[in-house]
């Protein structure tokens, strides 16, 4: 009645995959930022495989990760989709740390890079920008935020 439903429990990168699972069959799964946090849940491959994931509390999918199914002889890579973000390039150091307090004191993600800082386009977060004044352009990236629980760890 019902289907059992291989699961994956790990995560490696290419340098690490066990060498018994090297010459498995190749696929990938696409997923955007909020699917990447999620640690336990039924995944679809896009070349169609039905899968679990069951990975350790915390784990963050990026891309190049990969899944190892045993059951089905597989090896499925991570590719992150891009998704509508808002990309703020702060002009100075107080910048970068009033823009960075402004989004992180309105709870919303933020993923920083060299040159900027990075909102996903979700419900508020533009009207926080405009309140506050952030200049920002509109953009498709891959997005992962700094920390799932919307605080910077340093």
């Amino acid at each position: 009645m019902f289907k059992t439903l291989p699961v994956a429990e790990a995560v490696y990168r290419e340098e690490s995959l066990p060498a018994s699972a090297r010459e498995y069959a190749r696929d990938t799964i696409t997923l955007g930022w909020e699917e990447r946090l999620k640690t336990r849940g039924r995944r679809r491959s896009d070349g169609g495989l039905d899968l679990g994931v069951s990975l350790p509390r915390g784990t963050v999918l990026r891309a190049g990760d990969r899944l190892v199914i045993e059951s089905l002889r597989a090896i499925v890579e991570v590719v992150e989709r891009l998704e509508p973000a808002f990309i703020i390039e702060p002009r100075g150091t107080s910048e970068w740390g009033l823009f960075a307090y402004y989004i992180g004191n309105g709870h919303q993600p933020l993923m920083i890079t060299e040159r900027a800082l990075v909102c996903p386009d979700v419900p508020g977060v533009a009207m926080l920008l405009e309140y506050h004044k952030i200049p920002y352009v509109r953009a498709d990236v891959a997005f992962t935020p700094a920390a799932q629980s919307g605080h910077l760890v340093i």
